[in-house]
């Protein structure tokens, strides 16, 4: 059944599609009460919105499913990955609190003061964070209840220079990245992305991001559930940072996407 939420939606698919598009970064949204901790100046934080944001990424997948002989289904974030981000470990295991950048950020992507020291983050990850895990979880559980399993496709980008936050920057950063984990990313899976994506440059694996979204309670445990994350330079279909999309290439890469839903959905 299709979810919404003031802060994500569910958007419903074909009832025999087992594919799941999940947009959680696109949107600049950030609510009054989902401010909370940050010190950052309205201009000082626009600036942070371009350089965090995976513009236009929702509207990628839009395409991709309108172009798709199956519909699939789209998970997408309605709110800005600095209120929370729901792609993070809520824990210690998350790598990214070395540059405080955990499930509630604290810093800027040039490692400036977002929320300060100390800051409590718990209220956030309670209102906005574990809602969205139960949502994603639920939208998975149907999907593997409807067809016997659950496709999850994880629609990102990323800037074409690193910035600063990024912990492994210094790869090759190509125009279209796959991240893959080893337990929910089948060889099949892989190369259907790696030929669906192969019109819009070079296709490279697992640098400058690797890893992919699956959520807690089918991670590393259910086999069922497989994901694969499609990382796209910004230069490819959009002026960085934080700028218009270019039509060709949001045509180029929802085609392209819609193509790996065909294949695999």
């Amino acid at each position: 059944m299709p979810s919404v939420s003031p802060t994500f939606s569910l958007l419903p698919g074909a009832a025999e599609s087992s594919l799941i598009l999940h947009v959680p970064h696109s949107s600049r949204d950030i609510s009054p009460q989902a401010r909370a901790g940050i010190v950052l100046g309205d201009t000082e934080l626009e600036r942070e919105l371009d350089h965090i944001t995976d513009a236009h990424t929702a509207e990628i997948a839009a395409r991709a499913a309108t172009a798709a002989r199956v519909t699939p289904w789209r998970f997408v974030n309605r709110l800005s990955r600095l209120v929370v981000d729901p792609e993070r470990f809520p824990d210690e295991r998350e790598e990214m609190l070395a540059v405080g950048m955990g499930a509630v950020y604290t810093r800027t992507t040039h490692k400036d003061v977002l929320r300060p020291d100390g800051f409590d983050a718990g209220p956030l990850v309670e209102r906005y964070f574990r809602p969205y895990a139960r949502a994603m979880s639920e939208a998975v559980a149907e999907r593997l209840a409807a067809t016997g399993r659950a496709v999850i496709i994880d629609v990102h980008s990323y800037p074409t220079a690193p910035l600063p936050y990024e912990l492994h920057g210094e790869g090759p950063r190509p125009p279209v990245c796959l991240g893959t984990d080893a337990f929910h990313t089948p060889p099949e899976l892989l190369a259907a992305a790696r030929e669906a994506f192969a019109e819009c440059g070079e296709v490279g694996l697992d640098s400058p991001f690797a890893g992919t979204y699956v959520p807690l309670g089918f991670y590393g445990a259910d086999a069922r559930v497989s994901a694969l994350m499609v990382e796209i330079r910004r230069d490819v279909y959009m002026t960085e940072p934080g700028g218009a999309a270019q039509p060709d290439g949001l045509t180029r890469l929802g085609a392209a996407l819609a193509r790996l839903v065909d294949a695999v959905g």
